[in-house]
This record gives C-alpha cells, sequence and structure tokens, in this order.
C-alpha cells in the first residue's frame, strides 16, 4: 500500500467518523427542538412574540449547522484532491 492510499483511507475514516457523529448531534438537536416545541405550546404565559423568537432562533442554528456542514465536506475534498494530486515527475492518473 503506498502512501497516498493510505491517507486517502485515514481521510476516508475521519470522513465517516465526523459524519457519524454530526449526524447524531442533528438526531439529538431535532429531538430537543420537538420537545422543546411541546413545552412552548403548554406554555400559555409565555407571549406569542417570544415563542415567533424561539423559532427563529432554531431556524439560525439548523442554517449554521448546514453551512457547517457544507464547509467541512468542502474541506474534505479539497484534501483529497490535494493527496491525488500527483508529485513532481509523477504521471497523474487517468
Amino acid at each position: 500500500m503506498n502512501q497516498k492510499e493510505m491517507f486517502l483511507q485515514l481521510v476516508g475514516f475521519n470522513k465517516k467518523a465526523f459524519e457519524n457523529t454530526f449526524n447524531a448531534v442533528v438526531m439529538f438537536q431535532d429531538q430537543s427542538e420537538i420537545l422543546f416545541k411541546g413545552m412552548l405550546d403548554q406554555a400559555t404565559w409565555l407571549p406569542e412574540d417570544k415563542k415567533t423568537g424561539v423559532g427563529d432562533w432554531v431556524k439560525a442554528y439548523k442554517k449554521t449547522r448546514e453551512d457547517f456542514r457544507k464547509s467541512v465536506d468542502d474541506g474534505f475534498k479539497k484534501l483529497e484532491e490535494l493527496i491525488n494530486k500527483p508529485l513532481p515527475g509523477e504521471k497523474a492518473k487517468a
């Protein structure tokens, strides 16, 4: 096994570990959102504008979460491209 293959396997392992951890965090946040929404629905004393503010907060963290995911995916893609880039004097694979 050459070094490129070894590094690609290492990157692949780290990418999979990130995906699994990220998906677990997403599941936890989605479940927390459901529970929190249930609590807000039962909180009749809380003004409606405050409930709307919480909804906006949830939208914001979901967008930030997806932006983070995209950034990490782009980073892994660039790293894989860098590893696959031929070295000086090395022939490019077709």
